[in-house]
C-alpha cells in the first residue's frame, strides 16, 4: 500500500534533532509539554511513551471513541466478522462433513446476536484505552480541535458549547482518516453505505453489491459471501488487489469466483449512479452500462482520506501534500511547522495500525528521549502486512513487478509453490476442486536476498510474522534452507522451496547458520 512519494517527502526537510530545552521555547510557558490530537492508535501509544518513560505532561484530545479506525470500525471488529466468516465455513461450506461430524436439523445463523457481542468487546476495548491514559497520567480532553496558532489550539468541548485554549511545546496531528465516498456520483452519498457502515449493519443482508478493488472490498465481500449473502464485487479493472503480487491477485480472483461472488470487471469510470426502488431495494448502474438490481446493501469501499478538515493547519503553517490532502512529512515525522508532528493515517504512508504505534513511540523517544543510541525513527521499508479475505494473504517486501524494475529480471531467481493445505488432504473430492495455497519467494542478487515474501492460503495470516523478522534482518535463500522445516505444516514450504540445500551459501545473519554451524551468543556484562 505504498503512497505518493510526495506525502512522505524523504529530502524536502532536512532531518533535524528536535529538543525540548531551546531559548525560545523557555521563554514561553506552555500549558503541556506535549499535547496529541486524535486518540487512535498512534496517538496513544505518543501519549502514553512521552508520559511514562520520559516523565511529559500529556494532553490528548479526541472527540469520538478511543482506539480509533481499528478498535472501533476497522481491524477489531473486522477480524471478529472473518472469525465468524470462518466458523460458518466449517459448519455451512461442508468442511465438517469431510471430518466425520453430523448436525441433525439446521443450523441457524444469529447476526444480531454476534453484533451485540461484538460492538459489547469493541466497548471493553474502548474502556481499556481510557484507563490506560488515567493509568499513565495523560489527561484527556474530549472535544473537537483546530489550530489558531503555531503551537495554540482551541477546543470545541463534546457538549458543542464549551470552548478552551491548550497550548503546547510540541503538537502531534493523529487524526486518522475516514472511507472516501468518491466524485458526485447521483445516489452515491444517499443510498450507500461505507465500510463504517458494515458495522451499523442490523441483519445479513441478502443481496449486497461491494465497490472496490483493495483490502477493505475483498475482506468484507468475502465475510458476506461466506455468511451467505449474494455478493456482487465491483472494479474497475479486471481484478481486485491489483498493485498485489500478480499471483496472489490472481489466486485471491479464482478464490472469490469459486465462493460464488459475483465479478463485475472493467467497468470503465466505476459506478455512473445508485437509485433506490419503491419496494427498498437498489439499483447500481455501473460506467459501462451495466446494471445490478435487486440490491439490499450498496457498500462503497474504494478508498480512505486524511481527517485534516476543521483542524485549522493554516494557522500552525502546516503542509498538506497529494490529491487527498494529507499532511506532508519527513522520514521523522515532522511537518512544515517546526514544533508539530504528524504521523499516521493522516500521512498517507503506509496505513497499519503497528506502523502508527511504532511511529508515535519513536517520535516519543526522539522529542523526549535521553538515552544515547536511542532510534529515531522507524522503518517504512519491508513492513508485512496481513488481508483477511478468504482465503487471507500474507506480504512482506517487493513484488515480482516491483523487483524487475529495481534489479533487473536477469537479477532475480523467483521461487513458485501451489499445494493443497493437509486440511483439505481428506476430503472426499477431486484433487483439482480442494482449496489451494500459493507462495512465492522473490530472491535477488548472486546471493539471493529474499527482497519478497507473498502467501495466500489457510494460515497466511497467522505464519507471516516470523518471516517478516527474518526479511527485515537480511536473510537469503541459503537461510531459509538451513532453518530445518515444521512438519506437517502450510509453513515449511517457504523453507524448502526448489532444490533444498543448493542455493549460494550465503547468510544475512550476524553469525551465519551456513554448514552446521553452532548458534550465537549474547553479549554479556562482566559477571
Amino acid at each position: 500500500r505504498s503512497k505518493s512519494p510526495s506525502i512522505f517527502n524523504r529530502s524536502q526537510y532536512t532531518s533535524r534533532k528536535v529538543t525540548v530545552n531551546t531559548m525560545s521555547d523557555l521563554e514561553r510557558a506552555f500549558d503541556y509539554d506535549y499535547v496529541v490530537i486524535g486518540g487512535g492508535s498512534g496517538g496513544i501509544a505518543s501519549a502514553k511513551r512521552a508520559a511514562t518513560l520520559y516523565g511529559a505532561k500529556v494532553c490528548l484530545i479526541e472527540k469520538g471513541r478511543l482506539g480509533g479506525t481499528c478498535v472501533n470500525v476497522g481491524c477489531v471488529p473486522k477480524k471478529v466478522m472473518f472469525g465468524a466468516a470462518s466458523v460458518a465455513e466449517a459448519l455451512l461450506h461442508g468442511e465438517m462433513d469431510h471430518y466425520g461430524f453430523e448436525v441433525e436439523g439446521k443450523i441457524s445463523f444469529d447476526w444480531k446476536a454476534l453484533k451485540a457481542r461484538r460492538d459489547k468487546y469493541v466497548a471493553r476495548l474502548n474502556g481499556i484505552y481510557r484507563k490506560g491514559l488515567e493509568s499513565s497520567k495523560v489527561k484527556l480532553m474530549e472535544g473537537t480541535a483546530s489550530f489558531v496558532g503555531q503551537r495554540t489550539l482551541s477546543v470545541l468541548g463534546s457538549d458543542g458549547k464549551s470552548i478552551r485554549k491548550v497550548s503546547g511545546r510540541h503538537i502531534l496531528i493523529a487524526t486518522g482518516g475516514r472511507p472516501y465516498m468518491g466524485p458526485a456520483v447521483p445516489g452515491v452519498l444517499e443510498h450507500c453505505i461505507s465500510s463504517d457502515g458494515f458495522f451499523d449493519l442490523e441483519a445479513l443482508p441478502t443481496v449486497v453489491a461491494v465497490i472496490g478493488a483493495g483490502y477493505i472490498a475483498v475482506e468484507l465481500a468475502g465475510i458476506l459471501r461466506t455468511l451467505g449473502s449474494e455478493v456482487h464485487l465491483v472494479t474497475r479493472g479486471a481484478m481486485a488487489l491489483r498493485n498485489f503480487d500478480p499471483a496472489i491477485s490472481a489466486a485471491l480472483d479464482a478464490a472469490m469466483v469459486k465462493s460464488g461472488i459475483i465479478m463485475h470487471r472493467n467497468t470503465g469510470g466505476g459506478v455512473s449512479g445508485v437509485t433506490k426502488e419503491e419496494e427498498g431495494k437498489k439499483t447500481l448502474t455501473l460506467a459501462n452500462g451495466e446494471v445490478v438490481g435487486g440490491l439490499d446493501v450498496v457498500l462503497a469501499a474504494i478508498g480512505r482520506v486524511p481527517n485534516t478538515d476543521g483542524l485549522g493547519l493554516v494557522a500552525a503553517g502546516v503542509e498538506l501534500a497529494g490529491d487527498r490532502g494529507h499532511v506532508r512529512v519527513d522520514v521523522e515525522s515532522n511537518t512544515s511547522a517546526e514544533g508539530v508532528y504528524a504521523l499516521g493515517d493522516v500521512c498517507g504512508n503506509v496505513e497499519l495500525t503497528p506502523m502508527a504505534i511504532a511511529a508515535g513511540r519513536r517520535l516519543a523517544d526522539r522529542i523526549f528521549g535521553t538515552a544515547p543510541g536511542r532510534p529515531t525513527k522507524v522503518s517504512y521499508e519491508n513492513v508485512p502486512t496481513v488481508v483477511f479475505s478468504h482465503p487471507p494473504i500474507g506480504t512482506v517486501g517487493m513484488t515480482e513487478p516491483q523487483a524487475e524494475k529495481k534489479y533487473g529480471r536477469e537479477n532475480l531467481k523467483i521461487y513458485n509453490s501451489t499445494f493443497t493445505n493437509l486440511y483439505y488432504g481428506i476430503f472426499d473430492m477431486d484433487p483439482a476442486d480442494k482449496p489451494k495455497t500459493t507462495m512465492k519467494l522473490i530472491c535477488a542478487g548472486t546471493d539471493e536476498l529474499v527482497v519478497g515474501i507473498h502467501i495466500i492460503g489457510l494460515g497466511a495470516d497467522e505464519m507471516l510474522q516470523g518471516f517478516g523478522v527474518a526479511i527485515k534482518m537480511g536473510c537469503t535463500k541459503q537461510d531459509l534452507d538451513s532453518c530445518i522445516a515444521i512438519h506437517p505444516t502450510a509453513s515449511e514450504e517457504l523453507v524448502t522451496m526448489g532444490v533444498w540445500g543448493t542455493s549460494p551459501q550465503v547468510s544475512g545473519a550476524r553469525v551465519s547458520p551456513m554448514d552446521g554451524a553452532p548458534m550465537g551468543e549474547p553479549k554479556m556484562s562482566k559477571m
